[in-house]
């Protein structure tokens, strides 16, 4: 089954509900070692890795067209 494109809209959405989350970690944090930063980086990671694939796969089904 083919997966589906993720739109720019969607992109920018996921990106912002990810900067909104690491903002609360960061402010209702009673510190900020290295667990947190870990975490944050790990949850970049997480989001940012199949976007970036996504929006790779879409340039080069653009390109083939």
């Amino acid at each position: 089954m083919a997966r589906r494109k993720i739109t720019n809209t969607q992109a920018v959405c996921i990106i912002l509900l990810w900067s909104i989350l690491c903002y609360m970690l960061l402010t209702y944090s009673a510190t900020i070692d290295f667990y947190t930063i870990f975490i944050i980086i790990t949850s970049g990671i997480i989001v940012f890795v199949p976007l970036w694939k996504n929006r790779k796969r879409a340039g080069d089904d653009r390109d083939r067209k």
